[in-house]
Order: structure tokens, then sequence, then C-alpha cells
């Protein structure tokens, strides 16, 4: 039978190694400074081991899987102010800019917090979903994977947005849905 040896990087070759050189450590503080110094050096040496291989071999056993690592939102909330002016520019003059610029990428961070912290749905991971909870006439304008139904937002859509965002701050049901203002495209 052929001894197996470890693929470098892997837990096993890595516990070798820092056994090699602890040993090694070890055996040079014995030479070096007797046996009573290499008994306490030894000593540290199975405690700092024991506290790597403990981090290395439980770290991902340590929230048993449940903890999410996917950072839902990449940039901080606008204040009041700024969403004033980001909707006062978005219906306005040169709309389409700030829709797609400012409007948009907003609207979008704020669905994908409310169905997160509320669904417990990644609005990108799982888009089928989130569309379910958002409704089909209004996905299309918030669809991160695809362009915006219409260059400018028109106020009725972007009113049944926030009224739709308001109603997902309840668990999904029939009477969240039932309080959502509904679009239908013309």
């Amino acid at each position: 039978m052929k001894p197996s040896r470890s693929a470098p990087g892997s837990v096993r070759h890595s516990a070798v190694l820092l056994a090699g050189t602890g040993a090694a450590a070890v055996v040079l503080l014995a030479l070096t400074d007797g046996v009573a110094v290499a008994a306490a050096g030894l000593g540290l040496f199975t405690a700092a081991g024991l506290v790597i291989a403990r981090y290395v071999a439980g770290g991902g056993a340590q929230d048993s899987g449940y903890r999410r690592s996917v950072r839902l939102l990449g940039s901080r909330a606008p204040v009041l102010g700024e969403w004033e002016w980001i909707v006062h520019n978005a219906l306005g003059a040169n709309g389409d800019v700030h829709f797609a610029t400012s409007l948009r990428p907003q609207l979008q961070r704020l669905f994908t917090a409310r169905i997160a912290e509320r669904h417990g749905i990644d609005l990108y991971r799982t888009p089928q979903r989130a569309r379910a909870l958002v409704g089909p006439e209004l996905w299309p304008w918030i669809d991160p994977a695809e362009p915006p139904p219409a260059a400018v937002l028109p106020e009725a859509v972007l009113r049944a947005l926030l009224d739709r965002l308001e109603a997902l701050d309840t668990p999904a049901g029939p009477a969240a849905a039932d309080r959502a203002t509904t679009y239908r495209p013309q």
C-alpha cells in the first residue's frame, strides 16, 4: 500500500508542518538552553498548536453554517435630504440619467434590504422569489439583471414601488399583498 501524501495547503499538510516546526524548535531549545526550557517550550508550542488546530479545523463549524456571508448592502444609506434631491431629479428634466444613476440603484438597495430583513430572501441570489414578493408589474423597474422597461420612471410607478416597499415590512401573506398599491402598465 502506497503512503498517501497530503496536498500543500490542506489542513493535514499544515498540521504536519506545524508539528514538525514545533518539534524542531523544542529540540533546539533543549540543545541550547537545557531540558527545563525545552519542557516550557513544549508546553507553549502544544498550547499554541491546539489553539491553531481548533481554529483551522473548527472554523467552519463555529456557527453551524447559519451565518450568511453575503454582504447585501454595499453602500451607505442616503439621508433624507439626499432622497428629496434624488427623487426630484429623477422625476424632472434629464430624469432618465438620474433614474439610471441614482434612483434605481437606491430603490434596488432598499428592496434588497427589506426583502432580506423581513423575508430572508436575497434579491440577487434568488430573483424568482424576490419577484414574487415585489410583484410582476413592479419587478422590471428594480430587476438587477435587466434594464428598466423605460428610461424615465413615471411618478405612478414610483408611488407604487414605495407602497410595495412599505407593504413588504410585514411577513408575506395575502394581507400584505392587499395593502400594496398595484401598478398596471398601460
